[in-house]
């Protein structure tokens, strides 16, 4: 990965020290404070490939520097990072906006990872903000059971909604909703069999984006795993892929046979989705012929 900037804000010396060392292994060019109102203050936010910020303090440490960035409208995207204990504080991080979460103790495999994945989704709009109300948009993916196709799905689909303006890429957090459900799909629903089919399919527009992801497997009873809406689950193996799709996605559901999963994604709120949602056409049928 080419070398990025990269500013770490933890209340934690010791942590803060070894995600950084961490980070500069990988070839990073490193920032790190333990300062969050220095951090937030910092006129050079923009400059940043990528923020991490603890919520080790409590549950609004780490979503300051989010607000502050939306308040200035800039597209750095955000990892925030937590222990157990601050589930909460991760479940409005992530309504706000944080791209993903990295898990404390650092596993620095995981921190790879995650890394990688943020910073892979940087991408710019591609359409002219005139036509977009105009525009619907279906995509079709029918894919064996192979994980090593996923990145090239993911980035072809948050590209193809990015260009609709229903997401701001830099801080969405929609890929990992789409990453677990396909991974879902591929290892819970199809066990990995490269014989059985992926079926992703988006129907996109500028004011909500519809995936349906179908696996050819048995299914499983939605009731089964824990509550995916209880922040107390977050840090639980099981379910935890369902529980951040809930709360990233703004409606999601499950077919009656647990195979067939859809959800809903709709514009967040910018300039360009205002400059978009005014340009649209109205929903009512005041252009319609009336009777007199």
């Amino acid at each position: 990965m080419d070398r990025r900037r990269i500013l770490i804000v933890d209340g934690n010396t010791e942590l803060r020290t070894v995600l950084a060392d961490a980070l500069a292994e990988l070839g990073h060019d490193v920032v790190a404070t333990g300062d969050r109102s220095e951090a937030v203050a910092r006129d050079d936010l923009e400059d940043f490939d990528l923020i991490i910020s603890d919520l080790a303090e409590y549950a609004d440490s780490g979503t300051q520097i989010i607000s502050e960035l939306k308040r200035k409208r800039l597209l750095v995207p955000i990892v925030v990072s937590s222990e157990e204990a601050h589930q909460t504080g991760v479940i409005k991080a992530f309504k706000l906006g944080a791209a993903n979460l990295l898990r404390k103790p650092y596993d620095k495999e995981e921190l790879r990872s995650i890394v990688e994945k943020t910073l892979g989704y940087k991408l710019r709009f591609v359409e002219d903000l005139k036509v977009l109300p105009f525009v619907r948009e279906r995509i079709e993916f029918e894919l064996p059971s192979d994980l090593s196709l996923m990145n090239g799905v993911l980035h072809y689909l948050i590209e193809r909604v990015a260009a609709l303006g229903v997401i701001k890429p830099d801080n969405s957090n929609l890929f990992i909703a789409l990453d677990e459900a396909f991974v879902n799909a591929v290892k819970h629903g199809n066990r990995s069999d490269p014989h059985k089919l992926v079926r992703i399919t988006a129907d996109l527009s500028s004011k909500e984006a519809r995936f349906q992801i179908e696996d050819e497997g048995e299914g499983f009873d939605i009731n089964s795993i824990p509550d995916p809406l209880d922040p107390a689950n977050l840090f639980k193996t099981s379910g935890r892929g369902v529980l951040l799709i809930y709360n990233i996605m703004d409606q999601v559901e499950y077919n009656e046979r647990g195979n067939s999963l859809t959800m809903i994604k709709r514009p967040e709120s910018s300039l360009d989705s205002e400059l978009i949602e005014s340009l649209a056409p109205a929903d009512d049928d005041s252009s319609a012929p009336h009777n007199r």
